[in-house]
């Protein structure tokens, strides 16, 4: 019997296989549809292209002014959102909102939110709202608590992930 349904799937992959061969239109050419305005050009051989995953709402709803505050991030509410630079900002109060306005520069986090330790090694990952760093005014956000000890610790990363940026962030899908 197991022998039967071996030679009844042969003769349906048989039979599949020159359906599709008489379909196939002859001496078909390779054509590639444009890509949609906006996007990266699609990765050469041997390149990769990070993607980003990430919900269209920023720092997944904390809101980007309470990391300056006394207390730590709050989260936002939808009542106080905005779309600023192609994202959903959520914030805790309207004052916070305005603030955030009037200096985007200033509450935006370093590197797009990406883990700022990835940049440092030349690469994206996504980090945690929760666990952050702020140095003078700047923003940074990590993935794990040993990475964020290590950008802490080594301030040499902070340079090596400014430096990397600009390579690193073209591999961003936008």
């Amino acid at each position: 019997m197991k022998a039967a349904a071996r030679q009844s799937r042969r003769l349906f992959a048989l039979i599949g296989a020159v359906t599709i061969v008489a379909i196939a239109p002859s001496g078909a050419q390779e054509t590639r549809a444009a890509l949609p305005a906006g996007l990266p050009d699609l990765p050469g051989l041997g390149e990769t292209m990070m993607r980003d995953t990430r919900s269209p709402i920023a720092l997944a709803g904390f809101d980007p002014v309470t990391y300056h505050l006394e207390g730590g991030p709050l989260p936002g509410l939808p009542e106080h959102e905005l779309t600023y630079g192609g994202a959903v900002w959520r914030f805790a109060s309207a004052a916070n909102r305005d603030a955030f306005l009037d200096s985007p520069a200033l509450y935006e986090p370093r590197f797009a939110g990406f883990d700022a330790s990835a940049v440092a090694e030349g690469f994206v990952a996504d980090a945690d709202p929760r666990r952050y760093a702020l140095i003078g005014s700047e923003l940074f956000f990590f993935t794990t608590e040993e990475n964020r000890r290590r950008f802490l610790a080594e301030a040499g990363l902070r340079d090596k992930a400014r430096r990397n940026w600009p390579m690193v962030s073209r591999q961003i899908a936008r």
